[in-house]
């Protein structure tokens, strides 16, 4: 039962790594969570890339230690970069921009192309209700999908059928629940113009 516990342990001390750099990329971007077998899955794949540094860090003399509560923290502060890596290059969509750019892809590193046009689209926006009334404003904050969350608009006005606008005035933000929207549109940015 002992040697069961400690390679229990010795198991769970490798795979750590991989489920620490899984972890970061689904806390800091808006993909949704996959189920448990392919968190598995990529948690595995995450420890093959963070053992593979390790080895690579240490056959170039970088790393020279084989103790074995070094070798867990470090390869837990590899985890940690290699995660935020992850994050950052998903959330800016850099490494399908380079696909992109060699033709391999047309596809893009957001969780979605509704996500996609609020991240590259950075304007106002005019919400269209599902009862017909019209919110101009800035959106701060947006849900990851179309169906459930809420906007959060700063500088929000009500637009009429001839587009007037109406600020709502005293109001410093509004939040909007996403379930009752209909459309949004993404202005111009005339004030680059």
């Amino acid at each position: 039962m002992d040697n069961l516990t400690n390679e229990l342990i010795v198991a769970l001390q490798y795979l750590l790594p991989g489920f620490v750099t899984a972890w970061i990329f689904y806390a800091f971007t808006s993909y949704p969570r996959p189920s448990q077998f392919e968190r598995v899955v990529q948690a595995l794949i995450f420890t093959i890339l963070i053992q593979s540094l390790y080895i690579t860090l240490q056959e170039i003399e970088i790393l020279v230690s084989d103790n074995g509560e070094k070798q867990i923290l470090i390869s837990i502060l590899l985890a940690l970069l290699l995660g935020f890596i992850f994050t950052f290059f998903a959330n800016n969509d850099l490494f399908h921009k380079g696909l992109r750019f060699f033709k391999i892809t047309k596809e893009t590193s957001y969780s979605s192309e509704w996500f996609a046009a609020f991240s590259e689209k950075i304007t106002y926006v005019v919400i269209h209700l599902d009862d017909g009334r019209k919110v101009y404003g800035w959106p701060l904050e947006w849900p990851t999908e179309p169906n459930k969350g809420h906007f959060l608009l700063a500088q929000a006005s009500w637009l009429d059928e001839e587009n007037i606008e109406y600020p709502m005035v005293g109001v410093e933000n509004i939040l909007i629940d996403a379930t009752g929207v209909k459309y949004v549109q993404f202005m111009e940015k005339i004030w680059e113009k």
